[in-house]
């Protein structure tokens, strides 16, 4: 599913027009990002958290020139499901498979 299927398929059942849908999405989506660019978590209750991972400085290698090189620490965004979702999601998957 894509964005354009989520706005579209959000229209259809609220009955809003897909413009003032997109622009909502667009602006969930940017709100998310400029929290975490931030430095901020984002916690959806039942849906799940957008959270600022810290990876520790570390070595590696690099294999055609045969070097250590050093990745300093740096911060990536992540993505954690709440229990209750990833629940609905295993109990709805086993249904879907048996039946493929």
């Amino acid at each position: 599913m894509t964005k354009a299927d989520i706005i579209s398929e959000i229209s259809t059942k609220t009955g809003i027009e897909k413009v003032d849908v997109q622009e909502t999405v667009e602006a969930f989506f940017k709100v998310i990002k400029n929290s975490m660019i931030g430095g901020e978590n984002v916690y959806v209750r039942g849906f799940g958290s957008f959270v600022v991972k810290k990876r520790a400085q570390k070595t590696a290698r690099n294999i055609s020139k045969n070097t250590a090189i050093i990745i300093p620490e740096h911060f990536v965004p992540s993505f954690k499901p709440a229990k209750v979702f990833v629940d609905k999601v295993k109990n709805n998957s086993k249904k879907i498979s048996v039946e493929a």
